[in-house]
């Protein structure tokens, strides 16, 4: 049996979201667990249209047992006018499987989000994503104020899960603020696993 992981299941356009997960990533390995990053091929109108098996750069595709075995999820996607994009939807949308077995009832999941506007939907998204997974019985672990950067924020940041405002060209870098919730976010989720697997034992 493998050792437990995070999932930092994403999909990403423009590569802010997945800078993002890199830093939940690394968020979760401070928290003692490894960081297993994983995104999904885009969707297509044309019926014909196949996305390669192995993505040409970044993140392997998620399998369906990547999800089943994990100990814990961080789910990212950018904002779509307020919603998660459409091949995070559909690869979800794929998991009735899982949720027939209970797969993940019980285990910890937390949320992010990068928009071009700073008001543009960040908290619609999170609290879009956190329904299919309340579905599977996931415990949903936000961000609480605890947490300075939540408080000094000037860009992203929301006690549902981290966020990053990309700016109208999507080139804003992430700022400390929101570095500093994406790292706290994956710890966070990290932390919550290890106390729900010693519980258990």
């Amino acid at each position: 049996m493998s050792a437990p992981y995070i999932l930092v299941l994403y999909y990403s356009r423009h590569g802010a979201t997945a800078e993002m997960a890199r830093k939940i990533a690394r968020g979760v390995e401070l928290g003692g667990l490894e960081a297993r990053l994983r995104t999904v091929p885009s969707v297509s109108a044309e019926c014909e249209a196949v996305a390669p098996e192995i993505p040409a750069e970044g993140a392997p595709y998620a399998s369906l047992d990547d999800l089943k075995n994990c100990a814990g999820l961080a789910l990212g996607s950018p904002t779509r006018f307020g919603n998660m994009a459409a091949p995070l939807k559909y690869f979800l949308d794929g998991t009735s499987g899982l949720w027939l077995t209970g797969a993940l009832v019980g285990k910890p999941a937390g949320v992010f989000t990068s928009t071009a506007s700073l008001h543009g939907g960040q908290e619609s998204t999170l609290l879009s994503m956190m329904l299919p997974l309340l579905h599977h019985g996931m415990l949903i672990t936000g961000l609480p104020y605890s947490e300075s950067a939540l408080l000094e924020t000037r860009g992203g940041g929301t006690p549902y899960g981290a966020s990053h405002h990309a700016g109208n060209d999507g080139k804003r870098a992430l700022d400390e603020h929101e570095t500093a919730l994406c790292r706290a976010l994956g710890q966070r989720l990290a932390q919550t696993a290890v106390k729900l697997e010693s519980s258990r034992g």
